[in-house]
């Protein structure tokens, strides 16, 4: 195993202590317990947006902090899930009495702790609302969930809501929005190689060199099938059918095309998967009016990729396009 880290034991402690000296313009951090916090929170009456979830996916969650996106991002060890005492510290720091929305990736350590966390700031008389990402169609279920997973269309929802909730809307209808963009968001990825989990040393599981999994889990999860591995239009076409068909997506939609790296791939492969995915989406007369490519969602190392496709409305585009001030993403300030 080659990493640039110390002690396997304090990799996340020391990546949030430099991603607090690399973006302390935009972010505060709490060591103690661990989370990451808007720089101006609370704002008094402002609906707050909290996320967060075992680390190794960054940007996801840290990344999204800041104006327009998340109020508070609570990152736990590699692939495992923060406890409820950091994300009820975080909740309370982010409150401005409009109350929380928590945004869960549908993993079961995260619901549960996310859900214990809630119920500890409703005795604390803070009112919290709970969105649950799931919108991993390539298996039902998996060792981590009940159901789908929450993968790349968590961006989407922490943008669009924290959009929605940056323009004032109160907690019940950010919380609708959030569930809404979830409701029209597909996603599905492929690994062509394992990522190694900095305390464990070796790979989450095991590619030949000619292999790889499609419908992968970005905590490296099985997916729908192992194949030989294919040209990149073939993947791509492959990846995109059953997201098309889950919705189902259909002629005169209008989208949003969200092309994620997990953790390894160059940009000129996701360049080069985009440039396919909207091809064929315009032959199912599928029009991309928005789009998104880079590593946004990753899986530490992993070499692949992942497609998102969400049906947009006019709402929901002008939502996406308002001003984003994060480590992440950025644009209209």
């Amino acid at each position: 195993m080659k990493k640039l880290i110390n002690d396997p034991r304090r990799v996340v402690e020391e990546a949030v202590a430099g991603f607090e000296a690399a973006h302390g313009d935009l972010v505060t951090v709490s060591h103690d317990p661990i989370y990451i916090a808007r720089k101006d929170a609370p704002r008094q009456g402002k609906v707050a947006l909290v996320s967060g979830g075992g680390s190794g996916h960054e940007p996801l969650h840290g990344g999204f902090v800041g104006f327009g996106m998340l109020d508070a991002a609570v990152p736990g060890p590699v692939f495992t899930s923060p406890t409820p005492d950091p994300i009820l510290a975080a909740t309370k720091a982010v409150d401005g009495g409009a109350g929380v929305l928590h945004i869960v990736k549908n993993y079961t350590g995260d619901v549960l702790n996310f859900e214990t966390a809630a119920d500890l700031a409703a005795a604390d008389g803070i009112d919290v609302q709970t969105v649950i990402v799931d919108d991993d169609v390539a298996v039902k279920d998996s060792l981590y969930t009940a159901g789908r997973r929450g993968v790349a269309g968590t961006v989407l929802v922490e943008k669009i809501a924290g959009a929605a909730a940056e323009r004032g809307d109160d907690l019940a209808a950010v919380a609708a929005i959030a569930t809404r963009v979830n409701s029209v968001t597909r996603s599905m990825g492929v690994a062509l190689t394992p990522s190694v989990v900095p305390h464990a040393g070796e790979p989450s599981f095991v590619l030949a060199d000619d292999e790889i999994e499609i419908g992968i889990g970005i905590h490296g999860e099985p997916g729908r099938e192992r194949i030989t591995i294919e040209p990149a239009d073939a993947i791509v076409d492959r990846i995109l059918a059953p997201i098309v068909d889950d919705l189902p997506f259909a002629s005169g939609d209008r989208v949003l095309l969200f092309v994620n790296g997990l953790g390894g791939t160059p940009q000129v492969e996701l360049y080069i998967v985009f440039r396919r995915a909207a091809e064929a989406l315009a032959e199912r007369g599928i029009t991309v009016s928005r789009t998104l490519v880079g590593n946004f969602v990753t899986s530490l190392e992993m070499q692949g990729m992942s497609i998102t496709v969400m049906r947009l409305d006019d709402e929901l585009e002008q939502l996406w396009d308002a001003p984003v001030e994060t480590a992440a993403l950025r644009w209209g300030r």
